[in-house]
């Protein structure tokens, strides 16, 4: 399970945004999955978990909508038009407004009661009176080139700086090779009056240069927008819209791309956008110091056997003195239970404020990894748990090709297995959360609840891979009813301890 966020597609899909972006094959959305992952957890579960009595609340519930090129374009437009009729400007003005000011007509048009003048200059899209009177010339000269010209050949914006055509165009060029869509503006020095579009289509040569311009106005259109975000997926030309703009999943129809809808990077409840960016930011900087903590062994602490890590689960037994253990702390697994908010809690140091720098300075990395080592095991049970789920499903296709029931008799396994990464990804994203929070009895709190989901979900985990390895029982292979009872009943203490965590501190 990648968690690198600057992986994402960004402006580089400008060939996604165009007129002819809904022609493609349908086919292309079903594209071949990658076998260490899990399509998407999140579906057919949460109804399988509220079938058990869980908690009907969802804090990661969220209202989302994929729009098309076409959807989005009739979004835009009826904005524009409203805005250009109520201010009396052109659509291409109307927009460069609409920019400035997040697409929130609402403000707009609250503002443009106050003052339509005052509205129209903070949105640099007209000069103050005093400065277009000051800068206004009768002189035929281009103020770039220095060239005399016809005065018919010299250009100005509102701003009244006149240039010649060519330098105009030369200008507009240059910036639209660049990626510039909005934000060109007036070439004059001290000027940053914007240029609208019918100002800058004409100056472009060639279908080519135009066709680029209109996909940078729409990328940037829709990045402004508050209640709209571009899909991040590779080549998709999607678009989501949403009513309250929120640090939410949202997951895109088309390519199937799943993010944080406010910062278009991997969705990382309960961790907040800018915390998340600075955690992987550390990871990456000082990712040569935790390599060594990357390893996959450890040794029993009972044998001293070198013990290989191959599944999710912290839950180890010894394969040769059959000694069980937690991988995190090699605490004994029998008392481990009552352990788990010592285990997940990192503890500092109350008299480091008063030792030398060096010191502060190893605390600070024995701090950091800490909770590093917690955030990466997390990350590699996912993976190691894609592959069981994978195990899990080929065992259903084969118990169903032998008429041992159908895929509806075995779907439970499936969905524990879509569960158990569901709780993990959200624990994993606990870690960053913990790092950087302030100590206090807030923290203690929200230890204490990280300990009792990372409890339950290694519950969870052990019978999940019970299950998996479960060779004969009753009916060829068949859990038992008590087994079976058992493992969804702990697929819903799980669910309940993930809500009840994002419930109490999932940005709101």
């Amino acid at each position: 399970m990648s968690v690198d966020m600057n992986s994402q597609a960004s402006d580089s899909n400008e060939d996604d945004f165009g007129p002819n972006s809904e022609e493609e094959e349908e086919e292309e959305v079903g594209e071949e999955e990658d076998q260490g992952d899990i399509a998407d957890y999140y579906e057919g579960v949460a109804s399988d978990v509220e079938q058990q009595g869980a908690d009907a609340f969802d804090p990661e519930e969220y209202q989302f909508t994929c729009l098309s090129y076409r959807e989005s374009q009739k979004v835009l437009s009826e904005d524009v038009n409203r805005v250009a009729s109520t201010l009396k400007v052109s659509p291409a003005v109307a927009k460069l407004v609409l920019v400035h000011f997040q697409w929130r007509v609402s403000v707009i048009l609250e503002r443009y009661k106050s003052s339509s003048s005052q509205l129209l200059c903070e949105a640099q899209v007209q000069p103050s009176t005093c400065r277009s009177m000051a800068v206004s010339t009768h002189s035929f000269q281009c103020g770039v080139c220095l060239q005399l010209v016809r005065k018919e050949a010299l250009l100005a914006l509102p701003c009244q700086h006149s240039f010649c055509k060519a330098c105009w165009e030369q200008h507009c060029t240059v910036l639209v090779k660049d990626g510039v869509g909005v934000g060109i503006s007036c070439m004059a020095q001290d000027c940053s009056l914007q240029m609208p579009e019918d100002f800058v289509l004409p100056l472009l040569h060639g279908d080519e240069l135009k066709d680029k311009y209109r996909r940078y106005l729409f990328r940037d259109y829709v990045e402004s927008h508050f209640q709209l975000q571009l899909c991040p997926g590779a080549d998709c030309p999607m678009v989501i819209q949403v009513q309250e703009p929120r640090a939410r999943r949202v997951q895109c129809s088309r390519c199937g791309e799943v993010f944080c809808f406010m910062c278009r990077q991997m969705y990382h409840a309960p961790t907040d956008c800018g915390t998340i960016r600075k955690w992987l930011t550390k990871c990456a900087d000082d990712s040569e110091t935790a390599n060594y903590i990357s390893a996959h062994t450890k040794d029993c602490p009972k044998c001293n056997i070198c013990i290989e890590k191959n599944g999710g689960c912290n839950h180890m037994q010894c394969s040769k003195c059959k000694h069980d253990f937690c991988w995190m702390c090699l605490g004994d697994w029998k008392t481990h239970g009552s352990e788990y908010y010592e285990c997940s809690r990192y503890k500092e140091n109350p008299d480091i404020v008063n030792q030398s720098q060096q010191a502060q300075a190893r605390e600070a990395l024995k701090k950091y990894l800490f909770y590093f080592e917690r955030w990466e095991n997390h990350s590699k049970s996912l993976q190691l748990e894609a592959q069981t789920y994978q195990r899990i499903q080929e065992k259903i296709q084969e118990r169903v090709m032998n008429n041992l029931g159908t895929w509806i008799d075995w779907q439970y396994l499936q969905n524990a297995a879509k569960l158990l990464a569901k709780c993990r990804y959200t624990l994993q994203y606990t870690y960053p959360y913990a790092y950087y929070m302030e100590s206090g009895p807030r923290k203690k709190l929200f230890e204490y609840q990280q300990a009792q989901l990372e409890a339950e979900i290694e519950n969870l985990s052990w019978k999940v891979e019970r299950a998996d390895s479960y060779e004969r029982g009753v009916g060829e292979g068949e859990l038992s009813a008590n087994d079976r009872g058992d493992l969804e009943n702990q697929m819903h203490i799980a669910e309940q301890r993930r809500r009840t965590l994002l419930k109490d501190f999932h940005d709101t």
